[in-house]
């Protein structure tokens, strides 16, 4: 049942209502004649009256804020207005008055120190449209938003904020310093969100949570407590990526691998006892003081004969190493020899271990070497690689030294080089939890869209390692541990849930007397996050009511980049702390490149800032833009895209202009009795309306149909193609200048009112269809509609499986083929936009049955002159004299020459032109004819010429033929 069906009986109540309506929204004033589509650019000079009003009152609850002028587009600024209206109504919670199961998704957290980019607004347009559907269709919906304490970004910005003010952190206490971030993030914390809310996201704010919250921090203590309970948090020292200047390991998604270039240094290493050396190629040569062996392709016929010897490392003293075999050396690299530097090389390291070879560290904490290095103990890792160079360089174990292209481990925060080092931290061990997370996709708990993207899920988890979780930060959750004084770290330790309960432990094993002190170290970020879609539900309280009601969660929608670095986690910690599945799917989209497919950066400068895009295109553009990908698929953002669905926004203003423009008086009764008397949802209703109306009703069912399929599978990009396919090809471009023949007609309202309700009927679904994509627009153009009883974002999604008339589409197809034909003449012949034509209409009584009946419209839509516009089964007598037409199979039209031109000036015009065409066609054909331009012109251009050539030969035999039969014509004119 359409809104207008739902209209109150009492005519009184409802034009009252519709009197308020129209004082609500700069697009609806009262005005009598119906105004054309085409004539908007004239309504400035109409100077109507408007209705002083701001405001008018909705069934859900307060004001809808409106200017009281009329506005030749949307205007962007408003878009504020409206976000602040839906909040401040309570949209945004679920609401649970139409029942059905929940539909909720919890937002990917993004960095507290965060500033919006385009990445932020791929994700929060399509979570929005997601949720605005579900909403819309009557499904308690839940967005749960949230910030991410983001440790190291957040310790950097604080940091460099404290030294601009001569302050050092290493100056602070932990608490002292804990205490400005705290203060920083009170202050700052709240940026993005506020940039969250200017894309349209309908969160539920109420729900807001940060990493660090009270409720969040009690769930990261209670998942460490009990996966150590279980043995799956170990302490033990192993290959991280450190960050000398943050002095904390970072995740492996913290470091970004740029390509750089460099030197592959060439050095000697003596065979013990032996006259001979083994050359080794190494990017990194300062590491050689911790070298351990020395590896070689044991069918490498160059190194074979040394294997199972020993090497000498160059400067330090006569060192002995082995000659080990190892199939992993690529030959073709360097020398083909290999030094093997486990304290500093992630494969070394797992070859040294797998061989039970010693691990030496050379590098302190902060970079620099340390006393493994000898005389360059204290050296700054890149100053040390100068020096050891050039000594030996003067011992001429230095062979050569060529540029080589580097791909570099950087520090996404600081940029610096990330060193692969040994150090003590805390572990998760994966596999038991990888295990079940790799059943849940196997039995079909867990969807992953696009599918392709289950293989590197699966390829990841049956491949994972274990998760270093420990950072040496002072900001974020503080791991769980307690170290007795004066005992052993890695052997007497406490895992307690709070201090107090690490002291009753520690005095229960040791005695009253004991002393304690917490592990300095705090968790890698991604545990927490690991932990989001039900911590922020209220685990580990299990009776919590938002933790019952709304999980497991529906959808988890982020970047592919992340598949494993938070979804996988989530998905593993999730089965293992709640025995479900915390999602059912996984929705992937893809990076926001430029228009030339380029990654965005700053390097580049082609970053593209989403609040100046909303400033110059809209907010309802941009999201449009960001939709209209694919699942899975990188998107190339363009001014010209933008520019296109800008332009989009404006046609579906004007459309809503026009209709409101073109509705009754306010206090004509009958015409808007005759309106509400339409019944869409009822088949002999479709079946009985006129052709032009059926067709469009029938491709507005067929199109929510579509859409709402599109909708559930997650085929956001087929939903925004044929909603704007729909309203902008069928609707705008054909029937609202269709509708202008019953609107303009003699007979009065009631044959306007048809026009009226279907312009109304199918506008408002297309808004409703359009609302997730294009939130904005789309609300503030339902409000002007008359007696809304419903906010859009809360109102009613379409009823599928609508009437159809299959019929009328096919004949309105065929009046569309017409309408084409005769439109491409007058093109053709230059007709006058404005000048009305003669035609003859030849086709069976059938078709001409249904297309007599809409002459109106085809008089309207090709521009003919309604009273020399025939139909007729057989050619008319002045065929001969017509530009004859073939439309479709047993469908033509003879339109009148001498109606269309001057047939005379014409044949002066095309005989000038075709002079031109001729001088312009021999110049091609002279160069073809050249064999020195042929043999000695570049290929490329040579063919340009020749498809030149011919384009021109073939203008010239259009125009002569046009030529003659024009001609053809004035003879028999004069004859006449």
């Amino acid at each position: 049942m359409t809104l207008l069906q739902q209209l109150p009986l009492s005519y009184s109540l409802f034009f009252s209502s519709f009197s308020t309506c129209s004082k609500l929204n700069p697009l609806f004033y009262k005005r009598r004649r119906p105004i054309p589509f085409s004539h908007f650019h004239s309504l400035n000079r109409l100077r109507p009256r408007l209705l002083s009003v701001s405001a008018s009152e909705n069934k859900n609850g307060g004001a809808y804020n409106t200017s009281t002028e009329i506005a030749k587009s949307f205007d962007f600024a408003s878009e504020e207005r409206i976000y602040n209206w839906w909040e401040s109504q309570g949209f945004f919670k679920p609401n649970y008055e139409r029942g059905g199961d929940p539909f909720v998704i919890p937002m990917p957290p993004p960095n507290v120190t965060g500033s919006l980019h385009m990445g932020h607004a791929m994700f929060v347009t399509l979570e929005d449209i997601m949720v605005r559907y579900h909403r819309m269709k009557g499904r308690p919906t839940l967005w749960l938003p949230g910030t991410d304490h983001a440790g190291i970004a957040t310790q950097l910005v604080v940091e460099r904020m404290l030294a601009s003010e001569g302050i050092s952190r290493t100056e602070m206490s932990r608490d002292e310093f804990t205490k400005r971030v705290w203060q920083w993030k009170e202050k700052y914390g709240g940026t993005i969100a506020n940039q969250i809310k200017r894309l349209g996201a309908s969160c539920d704010w109420t729900r807001e949570h940060f990493t660090l919250d009270e409720q969040l921090s009690e769930a990261v203590i209670e998942a460490f407590v009990r996966l150590h309970e279980k043995g799956l948090i170990y302490q033990g020292s192993y290959m991280v990526n450190w960050s000398p200047s943050l002095q904390t390991a970072v995740s492996d998604l913290e470091v970004e691998y740029s390509e750089e270039s460099g030197h592959l240094y060439h050095i000697k290493y003596r065979v013990a006892g032996k006259p001979d050396y083994l050359t080794v190629a190494t990017t990194r040569p300062e590491t050689l003081f911790g070298d351990v062996a020395l590896a070689v392709h044991p069918e490498d016929d160059r190194y074979s004969k040394f294997i199972g010897q020993m090497a000498i490392v160059p400067l330090t003293f006569g060192r002995h190493v082995p000659i080990l075999p190892n199939k992993n050396v690529d030959r073709e690299f360097g020398t083909g020899v290999l030094k093997i530097s486990p304290g500093h090389d992630h494969n070394d390291y797992l070859f040294a271990r797998k061989l039970g070879l010693p691990i030496l560290n050379v590098m302190n904490k902060d970079g620099t070497l340390n006393g493994v290095a000898g005389l360059y103990r204290g050296l700054d890792r890149f100053e040390a690689r100068k020096k050891l160079w050039a000594e030996l360089e003067e011992t001429r174990l230095a062979v050569k030294k060529e540029p080589h292209t580097l791909r570099v481990p950087r520090s996404q925060r600081g940029g610096e080089v990330i060193e692969p080092l040994v150090s003590k931290q805390w572990f998760v061990s994966m596999e038991p939890l990888a295990e079940k997370a790799l059943q849940a996709v196997e039995k079909g708990d867990l969807t992953i869209i696009p599918e392709r993207f289950e293989k590197i899920y699966n390829h990841w988890l049956s491949n994972i390692k274990d998760w270093c979780i420990s950072r040496q930060l002072w900001w974020g959750h503080r791991i769980p541990v307690w170290y007795i004084v004066g005992k052993n770290n890695e052997e007497e330790y406490i895992v307690a849930r709070s201090a107090d309960e690490a002291h009753e432990k520690a005095r229960e094993k040791y005695g009253k007397g004991v002393e304690i002190y917490q592990d300095p170290d705090v968790l890698d970020t991604w545990f927490s996050s690991a932990l989001w879609p039900f911590s922020t539900l209220g685990w580990p309280d299990v009776s919590a009511e938002d933790f019952n009601q709304f999980y497991p969660t529906t959808v988890l929608e982020t970047g592919h980049d992340i598949l494993f670095f938070w979804v996988a986690r989530m998905v593993m910690m999730g089965i293992e702390f709640t025995g479900t599945v915390p999602f059912s799917y996984v929705y992937l989209h893809g990076l926001i490149r430029d228009s030339q497919g380029r990654k965005m950066s700053k390097t580049l400068g082609n970053v593209v800032d989403p609040l100046d895009t909303i400033k110059e295109f809209g907010t309802d553009a941009l999201r449009f833009t960001l939709a209209l990908g694919t699942a899975g698929q990188d998107l190339n953002l363009s001014t010209e895209r933008l520019t296109s669905n800008k332009a989009f926004t404006n046609k579906l203003w004007n459309a809503g202009k026009f209709i409101l423009q073109n509705l009754p008086d306010t206090n004509d009764s009958t015409a808007w009795e005759n309106i509400l008397s339409y019944k869409f949802d009822c088949e002999d209703s479709v079946l009985a309306l006129p052709l032009s109306e059926s067709w469009v009703v029938s491709k507005l069912h067929l199109l929510i149909d579509s859409v709402t399929g599109s909708y559930d599978k997650f085929y956001f990009g087929e939903v925004g193609r044929e909603a704007y396919d729909f309203f902008w090809g069928d609707f705008a471009d054909w029937y609202i200048e269709a509708s202008k023949a019953r609107l303009y007609h003699s007979g009065g309202n009631s044959v306007a009112s048809v026009a009226q309700a279907v312009l109304l009927y199918t506008f408002e679904n297309v808004l409703k269809v359009l609302h997730p994509f294009m939130p904005f627009v789309t609300e503030e153009l339902w409000q002007a509609l008359p007696n809304r009883k419903h906010a859009l974002i809360v109102s009613h999604w379409p009823q599928t499986q609508l009437p159809r008339n299959t019929s009328s589409i096919k004949k309105f197809e065929i009046l569309q083929a017409l309408v084409r034909a005769i439109r491409n003449a007058r093109a053709e012949y230059s007709v006058e936009p404005a000048k009305r034509i003669s035609a003859s209409v030849v086709a069976s009584n059938e078709v001409i049955q249904y297309i007599s009946e809409e002459r109106e419209v085809l008089a309207l839509l090709a521009r003919l002159d309604l009273q020399h516009l025939h139909f007729t089964d057989s050619p008319p007598g002045d065929a001969d004299q017509s530009v004859h037409l073939v439309a479709g199979d047993g469908l033509e039209a003879y339109l009148p020459l001498a109606d269309m031109v001057d047939i005379s000036a014409e044949v002066e015009r095309l005989s000038k032109r075709l002079s031109k065409m001729q001088k312009e066609y021999d110049g091609f054909v002279a160069k073809l004819s050249s064999p020195k331009f042929v043999e000695k012109a570049p290929e490329d251009v040579v063919r340009g010429v020749r498809e030149k050539a011919a384009e021109a030969e073939e203008k010239i035999t259009l125009t002569k033929n046009r030529l003659e039969f024009l001609k053809s014509n004035v003879l028999v004119s004069k004859q006449a």
